[in-house]
């Protein structure tokens, strides 16, 4: 495994909650990480107290003495404090995480809930309140590299990953941690960082998918391992960093490692035994689909944004590569939304291999850079919609699709790396809207001849990063936006004829960040029903991470200079801001403990990036001061908008019609 680093142990102070009912000003611990003790003849978990005289001077008060988080020795005064209720496990069911239509008092599945909208329906966070957020306990997990994790909460225990596979679980009130679990990991070969985004839960078990392409299963009470199925062969260039979905008895995992030329898969695995339910080619081989990987030659995207492609020369060149498809790609990097009524996964297939050089591989090259809906029972395809047929850019979708209803109707929507965000029916998958672009573009479908002058290369953007990368949006029901991260990162796109060779990068290609060009990031709100966007933010980093909206109208984000970001969902006011010292990728969540609401988020760095790295995990709650104004100011992104699409649409507006964002022409597309 590269690029694991352990941090040295810190003389940092993890912080403890104040009492819960009551949040008041956090205490320091001067050990590290909040430490977890056991006291003889007492029932329950205690935390040892901390009273604070400085930021500089504390003392440690023994556990009998105080066996309690806070209290009214540590306050000065007479008013008892509340131990943290006991770790509790009751089991996951299918009934409870089908009848979940938002998160609540738990987050049970990487999204949230199975529609993957990243919202809450807590809302003792508000616009009006979330001034006073502050730190309730920080974990300091030891291993400082690129942290993505969500974390998972069931009762008041909450699971969480490292870059390396491993899984922690803590005291979801107080960050004390009640086991952990270091897997060891074959030498693997990652083309994008050491990532790993989160467990599943299910039942009596947790579920973590490794570096190194295993899917494990966990008791959720001790950390240890009930079963571990080996999903593919690392030695082969495969590998896992999704988390898994828990469902109807199965767990899902798509595996990662396209650019090695591998042949993509996702399958479903029984939760009690680990034994191979099903498995779904995300590339068919000649007679799983009509016409093969080589689907309909289109020559232009679903919308009619032209391609560039040679369609005459691809189908001349069909018969010399015609086993193409044997290592065609198609990564599923992320976890999939999930209806339980119709019982069918939704979720984004990447690029085809090689990335760049799209003349070793003829025709559409299905099902990359595909929206795809399967039956769950069976994994059998129900429809797929490609959004950039015979993908040579690596502008594939990576982004987790999420369902939503209006107008007594589902849909699916995905945020994709051309900047742009795709609607289509959830039921068909017909095609419905295309947003407005919420990132810059130029050039967007150029292309560029292999085995040409190294000199001509094109400028791109976005580029191979997007538009929207692998991060989650979320969406409000209440507001009917969805909030997309996205990334602003031009690069210069050039082909070369490059051989295949097993367990190797295969990219046909590279992509160069023109040092004199500007990076940035975009958070933008998109109306879902319109395509328009409704408020934006540019941000000084590319954004990679996820997006947290709740029912108090509150959406948080993290940001790559190390912020967690508190936005009103409405308006896009900037109203809260904490630095933790490392680039914020982690997914927030909420929840709550004991009549608490708590918001969490991970914060070390990102491989790609190169943020800086870390090992905390941060939780929060109300306190009673507001914290001082966000010192972090942002501005609207300016850059040309086409404006949104409706599918069959006689045209888009211009681009040259469109300044700062509002076009020039009177009116919307229709509903």
């Amino acid at each position: 495994m590269q690029g694991i680093r352990h941090a040295r142990p810190t003389t940092s102070t993890p912080l403890v909650p104040g009492t819960l009912l009551a949040p008041t000003p956090p205490r320091f611990r001067q050990d590290r990480g909040p430490a977890r003790t056991r006291c003889a003849g007492e029932g329950g978990w205690t935390v040892r107290a901390v009273v604070v005289v400085s930021l500089l001077a504390a003392s440690l008060a023994s556990c009998r003495g105080e066996p309690r988080i806070g209290g009214a020795d540590a306050e000065g005064d007479a008013t008892p404090a509340r131990r943290p209720p006991a770790p509790s496990f009751a089991p996951v069911t299918d009934a409870v995480l089908s009848a979940l239509q938002a998160a609540g008092t738990e987050w049970l599945t990487y999204g949230g809930a199975y529609n993957n909208q990243r919202y809450s329906s807590l809302a003792q966070i508000t616009r009006e309140n979330v001034a006073t957020l502050t730190p309730a306990w920080v974990y300091q997990t030891g291993v400082a590299e690129s942290f993505e994790t969500t974390p998972i909460v069931a009762g008041n225990v909450m699971y969480l990953t490292t870059p390396g596979s491993g899984v922690i679980a803590l005291h979801a009130a107080t960050g004390e941690k009640l086991w952990e679990f270091k897997p060891e990991i074959r030498r693997t070969q990652l083309c994008c960082g050491p990532n790993n985004r989160g467990v599943s839960i299910y039942g009596d078990h947790v579920h973590v998918a490794t570096l190194d392409a295993r899917l494990i299963a966990l008791d959720r009470r001790t950390g240890q391992v009930v079963w571990d199925t080996e999903v593919a062969d690392p030695d082969d260039g495969y590998s896992i960093t999704m988390a898994p979905l828990a469902f109807d008895g199965k767990i899902f995992v798509g595996v990662s490692g396209a650019d090695y030329g591998l042949r993509g898969f996702v399958s479903a695995y029984d939760a009690a035994t680990g034994e191979l339910a099903w498995r779904w080619y995300t590339i068919p081989a000649p007679d799983e689909a009509p016409n093969g990987w080589w689907g309909e030659w289109r020559d232009t995207d679903p919308f009619g944004t032209a391609l560039g492609r040679d369609i005459t020369a691809e189908r001349e060149d069909s018969a010399t590569y015609r086993d193409a498809w044997k290592r065609g790609g198609g990564s599923v990097w992320m976890t999939p939304a999930y209806d339980p009524t119709t019982k069918t996964l939704y979720f984004s297939v990447g690029n085809p291999a090689p990335s760049l050089d799209g003349r070793v591989r003829p025709g559409d090259n299905l099902y990359t850079a595909s929206i795809v809906a399967l039956d769950g029972e069976t994994g059998t395809l129900r429809w797929y919609f490609q959004t950039v047929p015979h993908d040579v850019w690596d502008l594939a979708p990576v982004s987790p699709p999420i369902l939503f209803d209006l107008d007594g109707r589902r849909y699916v929507a995905q945020a994709g790396k051309t900047g742009w965000l795709y609607v289509v029916d959830a039921a068909t998958g017909q095609p419905v809207l295309r947003s407005d672009n919420f990132v810059p573009q130029d050039a967007l479908f150029t292309t560029v001849s292999a085995g040409g002058d190294p000199a001509d290369g094109r400028l791109m953007i976005p580029g191979a990063h997007g538009g929207a990368h692998w991060s989650p949006m979320a969406y409000s029901p209440r507001t009917g936006l969805a909030y997309v991260l996205g990334v602003h990162q031009p690069m210069v796109y050039r082909v070369t004829r490059q051989p295949f060779y097993e367990g190797r990068l295969w990219t046909g290609g590279t992509f160069l960040t023109p040092p004199d060009l500007p990076q940035w990031g975009t958070f933008t709100a998109i109306d879902l029903r319109t395509g328009e966007i409704r408020w934006q933010q540019r941000v000084p980093v590319p954004m990679v991470g996820a997006a947290l909206v709740t029912a108090g109208d509150v959406v948080f984000v993290g940001q790559g200079t190390g912020t967690l970001d508190a936005f009103d969902a409405l308006t896009g006011d900037l109203l809260w801001q904490f630095n933790t010292g490392a680039g914020v990728h982690g997914g927030p969540i909420t929840y709550a403990v004991d009549g608490v609401q708590y918001v969490a988020v991970a914060a070390g760095g990102n491989y790609q990036l190169g943020t800086p790295r870390g090992d905390d995990v941060f939780a929060f709650v109300l306190g009673q001061a507001p914290r001082p104004a966000p010192g972090q100011a942002y501005a609207p992104a300016e850059y040309r908008r086409s404006g949104p699409i409706r599918y069959g649409a006689v045209r888009q507006v211009p681009a040259a019609s469109v300044t700062r964002g509002r076009t020039a022409e009177a009116g919307s597309p229709e509903r």
